[in-house]
């Protein structure tokens, strides 16, 4: 698989990678024996990225990694970790001592001595701006708790007061086929600093797979049931913002635009692959089913200009109303 440089850290990974959410909490009970089964499948298809966080099953995610890597520890991967979620979100809890203490928490969970990449967890807005923060930050790197950080961001205010900040290694940030605003600046800045991005929520949680209908009913402990609203967190995390009935109308009109022998999902990834400035994505699987399609669709060739000005198109007129301002 294409290996490109995630940004400031100097390291390359797969062009597609592996998001972890799902094997630890909030998309349904997904067995350890199936999670590792996963894993395994993303590493035999290429996958050099495994992105997780402390949050995710309160740790189990991170467990998960950590586990498999132990049996393969020729498997090249480069774990993204990310912090911050599990204590109230206040900017006062983001300092020192808490980052030394959840930092060792995730070495310990993934096995590991020093942590590839952490990154601040979608954190309060003024979290960005404080000095301390990023000088906390750099006391990790110093103390070789971690060899590099990033932040995962909810907006592009965000990403681009992130970017500006000279130890950030790479911004994750929603963009997809549904939420197309990070391309107007935060992509541009970000190449133009060296610093990598890793696309989140690809497929929409789902939607551009072109799976789901109007009458499509996810488990209760799914978040795409509970979270619609934003009642447990940012609402943009479950289907990018967009209402669920306009998201699967629009869903169906971007299916049409997959190429022969491509599925949605497939063209939605190497949709994202082809923006300039993004480094890897980052797609969860449940199955190993998933795992593997998704990894292929790093073979696609590209999509031709005019599927791309269609996804424009349709953006502008179904979701741009909803969503563009908001993030």
């Amino acid at each position: 698989m294409e290996q490109r440089v995630l940004g400031r850290t100097g390291r390359p990974v797969s062009i597609v990678g592996l998001g972890t959410w799902q094997l630890g909490a909030d998309w349904g009970d997904v067995r350890e024996e199936d999670a590792l089964a996963v894993l395994d499948a993303a590493v035999e298809a290429g996958v050099t990225l495994f992105d997780t966080a402390d949050v995710y099953g309160d740790g189990r995610s991170e467990q998960l990694i950590g586990r498999y890597l132990k049996g393969r520890p020729d498997a090249g991967v480069f774990v993204a970790t990310k912090f911050g979620r599990r204590v109230e979100q206040r900017p006062e809890h983001y300092h020192l001592a808490n980052f030394r203490a959840w930092a060792d928490r995730s070495r310990a969970n993934l096995g590991v001595e020093r942590l590839d990449l952490v990154q601040l967890h979608c954190p309060p807005t003024p979290v960005y701006s404080s000095d301390e923060v990023f000088d906390a930050l750099d006391t990790l790197v110093a103390e070789e708790r971690i060899a590099a950080y990033g932040v995962s961001v909810e907006t592009c205010a965000e990403a681009l007061t992130a970017i500006a900040r000279p130890g950030v290694a790479s911004v994750q940030i929603i963009l997809n086929a549904f939420r197309l605003k990070p391309l107007e600046r935060v992509l541009p800045a970000a190449e133009a600093a060296g610093v990598g991005i890793l696309a989140r929520v690809p497929l929409a949680s789902g939607l551009l797979s072109g799976r789901y209908t109007r009458q499509t009913v996810f488990a209760a402990d799914d978040h795409r049931t509970y979270n619609r609203h934003g009642e447990a967190f940012d609402q943009g995390e479950t289907f990018s913002g967009v209402d669920f009935a306009t998201g699967v109308e629009a869903a169906a009109e971007f299916a049409a635009l997959a190429p022969e022998g491509a599925t949605a999902a497939q063209t939605a990834l190497r949709w994202i692959t082809q923006q300039p400035g993004v480094t890897t994505v980052i797609p969860g699987a449940r199955t190993v089913t998933q795992a593997r399609a998704n990894a292929a669709a790093a073979d696609l060739a590209p999509l031709p200009e005019a599927t791309l000005d269609a996804v424009r198109e349709l953006y502008d007129r179904r979701i741009r109303p909803q969503v563009h301002d908001r993030w």
